[in-house]
């Protein structure tokens, strides 16, 4: 989205780590993405002190996974949608029969670890940067807080405080950890499109200051027309579609430095967008 004057209040809590975190905050049928059931799904375990001037108390939430990371398999099968970097033809030649035949699955107990390089003492939650699990490899991660099993955490701190605690000494120069909140929807989007069936139980319906086009799933259809592989990422590639909202970089650094940065944008809420309005690099319009 183009940039404007001006940021609104920004509504939850995105955790894109390879370190520890410790949270504190202070406060006064159609076409459809489906679900898969090959694998159980597990929320890590997360506390939240909420605080006011009589005391502090431990609410217990729960970490989910993006979307973007999960197992995307026919439903109904083991069979991948999606490979490497790459769409699978038969599974999805355009993006409603992909939402329609594919379904993300759980993230159980024992793939936190491995392959995904996640884990939580329900205090702290520690993200590697490269896992090589059974598999398959993983690199980095997303993560989100929840509220509850089917909704993200939502922040407003206006006239409040937002604390945590990050040990960065194993993220040397050259990569990059970061906290941030942007403003995405409480249900991942399930609600408002009638092709999310997963929701933000799995981790759907990111959005950034970037317009990123990366995202595999934008409003609940997948982002396979026009998708290019990346040259130089073997997990990842570029869709016709990005998907935009204000954010606000709280946290984003190593163990030489860090920033903080504010990047509002002209839409408000998760916004799909195409073209020029995304704001792209590739098209010579980066606003």
């Amino acid at each position: 989205g183009k940039p404007e004057a001006g940021l609104k209040l920004l509504s939850w809590f995105c955790v894109g780590f390879h370190s520890i975190m410790r949270v504190s905050v202070i406060f006064a049928g159609a076409a459809a993405q489906q679900v898969g059931s090959q694998k159980e799904d597990v929320h890590l375990p997360m506390t939240l002190n909420v605080c006011t001037k009589s005391g502090c108390e431990a609410q217990q939430k729960g970490v989910t996974l993006d979307a973007n990371w999960r197992w995307l398999h026919k439903v109904g099968s083991s069979s991948n949608c999606y490979t490497g970097n790459s769409w699978d033809p038969s599974s999805c030649p355009d993006p409603e029969t992909c939402a329609s035949n594919c379904g993300l699955d759980g993230v159980p107990t024992e793939d936190w670890a491995s392959p995904y390089g996640i884990t939580s003492d329900g205090d702290q939650l520690k993200l590697g940067f490269v896992t090589q699990g059974q598999y398959s490899r993983n690199v980095g991660s997303r993560t989100y807080l929840m509220d509850t099993e089917e909704t993200y955490q939502m922040f407003k701190l206006k006239n409040k405080e937002f604390t945590f605690d990050v040990d960065v000494s194993q993220l040397p120069c050259g990569l990059n950890g970061a906290l941030y909140f942007v403003q995405m929807d409480a249900d991942g989007g399930k609600s408002k499109y009638e092709g999310n069936k997963a929701g933000a139980k799995y981790g759907t319906g990111y959005c950034d200051a970037q317009c990123p086009h990366d995202v595999k799933f934008i409003n609940g259809e997948a982002n396979s027309k026009d998708w290019t592989p990346s040259p130089t990422d073997p997990n990842s590639g570029v869709g016709h579609y990005g998907t935009c909202c204000a954010e606000m970089d709280i946290w984003e650094g190593n163990t030489i430095s860090h920033a903080y940065t504010a990047h509002p944008c002209s839409v408000d809420g998760q916004t799909r967008c195409e073209g020029k309005e995304c704001g792209d690099d590739t098209s010579g319009d980066r606003y």
